[in-house]
């Protein structure tokens, strides 16, 4: 049994596995697992049982949202299966690394999520600059079709399957799914109105789902060596294991596949090297851009959703942004609100007209030319952008670190004000 089965084909100083590597190390051992007799029915119950949630920042059951997908005689027949690899979270790096390290275990972990909800088509809606993943996925999915993991009558089991790379323009708004459908469609990528959902009405009105690179390319691991053993990969109250990320000034930044509920600390300290000589940690962003600020309090939490969810923020993507005592804090939370501002779709008022006003606001903060009124607007925004009050989750996701930012570094929002410039800037 392996306890790192998200990355252990993974050698980043060499090109990923062919085919044939892949096999010799249990690849394809779902899909004949499924070839041996296994159902759609049975491949969701695994699903549910394993307890595998969304990597791609919500955390949402996988099996059950899986299971809204209609099945029998009366569903429609065509459905898709979709990957999102676009990948726009600031701070966030984790599915390049399954993509451009191990692309097999992507497509096998889309011939069993494809399987179980009996979809005959699915698409990988790739980020357009990831080049060398395109180019990795590309020779992969090659080399399935050859061996007959794709295509027609997959192992004799009557399934049949085709997977398309898209790669596309790019926008952060295309993490929120009903987005990415309307950009594959080649539509203005806008969120759509929910109900319908997607698994019911999305991709050309049939009946898709959407998942995360990383959620999965969990499903291999669980057909393959069972639910137990998935259960057994984690120190925490969620299964299995999640990539997770650091960069900021710590001495190693990167990306590592670790047990849901191992502590803060012990990924900073012991694989982040800890922080750089000559800088404290001062505040972290525990799971990208979108998140509320955590403090080093929280260092010697479980790193789960649960734990995380306590303390008021999300786990969401795993990939940490750490900011050190050296750093504006208003700075950082200004160049996070640059990027959504300029990322913001237009569909709502909110969002097109507010984030950018905030985009402003923090101009004048670095400019020294903030007023007390300016921080009054800023605080006001936190509600005006929040949840319930845009289309989508874009601007509510904004507020996360600005709302946790404007009563965490609150003395640093004033000192810019009294003395009229950064305070970092010498």
């Amino acid at each position: 049994m392996v306890n790192k089965p998200l990355t252990k084909n993974i050698d980043m100083s060499r090109p990923p596995l062919d085919i044939a590597a892949f096999e010799a190390a249990d690849g394809y051992q779902s899909v004949k697992a499924i070839a041996a007799g296994l159902s759609p029915a049975d491949v969701l119950q695994l699903v549910k049982d394993s307890g595998l949630k969304g990597r791609g920042g919500a955390g949402f059951p996988t099996g059950l949202k899986w299971s809204f997908v209609p099945q029998g005689d009366n569903a429609p027949k065509q459905k898709y299966f979709v990957v999102n690899a676009d990948e726009m979270e600031p701070g966030t790096f984790k599915d390049r690394l399954l993509m451009e390290g191990d692309p097999h275990l992507l497509l096998e972990g889309m011939i069993v999520g494809s399987y179980t909800i009996q979809a005959s088509v699915a698409y990988i809606f790739l980020r357009g600059e990831y080049k060398a993943s395109e180019n990795a996925l590309k020779q992969a999915i090659s080399e399935a079709y050859e061996k007959g993991y794709l295509g027609k009558n997959i192992l004799g089991t009557g399934f049949n399957l085709d997977i398309i790379l898209h790669t596309s323009a790019g926008r952060y708004i295309c993490g929120e799914e009903t987005a990415l459908l309307n950009a594959l469609e080649g539509k203005r990528a806008n969120p759509r109105a929910k109900p319908p959902f997607p698994q019911v009405s999305g991709l050309w009105g049939k009946p898709t789902i959407v998942n995360n690179v990383e959620t999965v390319c969990n499903l291999p691991g669980i057909l393959t060596y069972g639910v137990d053993w998935y259960h057994g990969l984690t120190k925490g109250n969620d299964h299995g294991t999640k990539l997770f990320g650091i960069s900021g000034r710590v001495k190693t930044p990167g990306c590592w596949e670790l047990p849901l509920g191992i502590t803060i600390r012990e990924i900073i300290e012991e694989y982040g090297g800890g922080m750089r000589d000559g800088y404290e940690l001062r505040a972290f962003l525990p799971g990208g851009g979108s998140t509320d600020f955590m403090l080093p309090e929280h260092l010697d939490l479980p790193f789960d959703y649960d734990e995380v969810a306590k303390v008021g923020s999300r786990l969401a993507t795993g990939t940490m942004i750490l900011l050190d005592d050296k750093t504006c804090p208003v700075g950082m939370i200004g160049n996070l609100m640059k990027f959504f501002a300029h990322e913001s779709c237009g569909f709502c008022t909110p969002c097109r007209d507010g984030l950018p006003w905030v985009d402003e606001i923090f101009n004048e903060f670095e400019s020294g030319r903030g007023t007390e009124k300016d921080l009054q607007i800023l605080h006001e925004h936190v509600d005006y952008l929040g949840p319930g009050r845009t289309f989508c989750a874009l601007a509510p996701g904004a507020t996360a670190p600005l709302g946790s930012g404007l009563k965490i570094f609150a003395e640093d929002f004033e000192r810019h004000i009294k003395e009229q410039r950064c305070p970092y800037k010498h």
